[in-house]
């Protein structure tokens, strides 16, 4: 359970996520998130090998109704091969391995945005800075406060100097501006799914084949959106499945004896817990709210 909603989370430190390592239930995770039908917050824990599900807020029905997605329910793995050693042996090792969806994209789409050409620090602050300032108070009895990811309608009203305060530079505040203005036709990708929900995304200025696949693993499961563009993903498939390092063609190549489930293979590669060589030094953040 937790491994499946383990990427929904931005940090240690997202205002819409929470985890309780103990408890009466052996411990729970709670995600705050938008709805069709309004605002939920959901608690998820596991007794005696059943998910149990709680639920509060407008949406709360909706959300409940989408948990068998969310956990892998609807995903489909039949036809899937292992073509190289390391992805056949973490199949058999981990059978259970699936892509949730969490059937949303506005939720998906912002930190997928803040994301872009920054490093995962700098994202995470600018995603726990906007939650906090800008979305409305997560429903239910939170065991800690949660904020909702802020709306479309409250993005359009932030501010100049408030995207500046939280670090996100222009590019990226066009690029999620635009986004809020369509929000709710972008959430028709989610129903169209694959390349063609892919597609939708990338329609708007400044949502590139990176961020539209990173929005597609999340938000209906995607088998096959693989993270062109990725700093690290390329390097560490290649690594991993050829022992050198590859670019994204290169990858996208080693990668082909997977299609239709090519992101797949990624995962199970990230699950296997291979970590590529390292080499030089790390990628120092850059601090936006300097400038």
């Amino acid at each position: 359970m937790r491994s499946l909603v383990a990427p929904l989370r931005r940090g240690k430190g997202d205002p819409t996520f929470h985890t309780e390592l103990e408890g009466p239930d052996g411990g729970s995770l709670w995600r705050a998130t938008p709805t069709p039908e309004g605002p939920a917050t959901l608690a998820l824990s596991r007794r005696d090998g059943e998910v149990r599900a709680r639920a509060w807020g407008p949406g709360a029905a909706w959300i409940v109704d989408g948990v068998p997605a969310l956990l892998g329910a609807e995903d489909d793995d039949a036809g899937f091969v292992g073509h190289h050693p390391l992805v056949a042996e973490t199949r058999r090792r981990m059978p259970g391995l699936r892509l949730g969806a969490t059937r949303t994209v506005w939720d998906q789409l912002v930190p997928a945005i803040l994301e872009q050409k920054v490093t995962g620090t700098e994202a995470r602050r600018s995603w726990r800075e906007l939650c906090w300032r800008f979305g409305e108070d997560a429903p239910g009895p939170t065991p800690r406060r949660m904020k909702l990811p802020p709306t479309p309608r409250r993005i359009r009203e932030v501010p100049d100097w408030e995207w500046h305060r939280a670090g996100v530079d222009n590019s990226r505040r066009r690029a999620i501006l635009a986004c809020a203005t369509v929000a709710h036709r972008l959430e028709k990708a989610a129903e169209l799914r694959g390349e063609a929900g892919r597609a939708l995304l990338q329609k708007i200025p400044g949502i590139g084949i990176w961020t539209a696949a990173e929005v597609a693993q999340r938000s209906w499961g995607d088998p096959d959106a693989v993270s062109v563009g990725d700093f690290h993903i390329p390097s560490t498939v290649g690594w991993a499945l050829v022992g050198r390092k590859l670019d994204d063609a290169g990858m996208l190549e080693v990668l082909a004896c997977y299609a239709p489930q090519r992101q797949r293979a990624v995962r199970y590669i990230e699950a296997s817990g291979f970590r590529r060589p390292r080499f030089g030094p790390r990628f120092s953040p850059k601090d936006y709210r300097t400038y």
